[in-house]
């Protein structure tokens, strides 16, 4: 049996900007009425955290709900609990509309953290990240660089990305570069 790893095998770029490989994340996406109190009770129940407003991410430790669009969540638990998360809102959603899939290890998290982590991520993405207008907890699905992404804050210098495992290479490459100080360019 293979063990399991991370898209870039605990990868860091330190600096005054360290981007890292956050490492194994277990990730589950879940589409359903996000005004069912079914489904909402599940959610909290099984991260323990609140559940996310509009353009939000509720998040602590390896749990967390962040809300992708009006009818879908990305659910974070720990990758060894994924299989029986899934079960546990199965059982809870019974006999309602909804999709959960287990999207672990399709997709990759990194962490950008620093005084100058902002400046890095606005390089990157067409989203608004003045300190007025994007504020810890924010989420956004967008891009970075070519390619999509989701991001959120954790801290007023802490972001973390989620983008397909697929491309963790080159989203790491784009963050380490425009991390880098004196760096104004970028690669896409």
């Amino acid at each position: 049996m293979s063990n399991s790893v991370s898209a870039l095998n605990g990868k860091v770029e330190a600096g005054e900007v360290t981007v890292r490989d956050a490492g194994l994340q277990g990730m589950i996406t879940l589409r359903g009425d996000l005004t069912d109190k079914k489904l909402r009770r599940v959610c909290t129940d099984v991260t323990g955290v609140a559940f996310p407003e509009q353009r939000k991410a509720e998040v602590a430790g390896d749990n967390g709900l962040c809300w992708m669009s009006p009818d879908e969540l990305l659910v974070f638990v720990p990758y060894a609990d994924v299989a029986a998360t899934l079960a546990t809102i199965d059982a809870a959603l019974a006999g309602t509309h909804y999709l959960a899939e287990n999207v672990s290890d399709a997709r990759a998290v990194l962490t950008v953290e620093g005084t100058f982590a902002r400046e890095v991520m606005a390089k990157l993405t067409p989203v608004d990240l003045h300190p007025d207008v994007f504020v810890p907890g924010d989420f956004r699905r967008s891009k970075l660089g070519q390619v999509a992404a989701a991001f959120w804050m954790r801290d007023d210098e802490t972001f973390h990305v989620v983008c397909f495992r697929s491309v963790a290479e080159y989203v790491f490459g784009l963050l380490a570069n425009g991390a880098r100080a004196g760096r104004v360019d970028h690669l896409i």
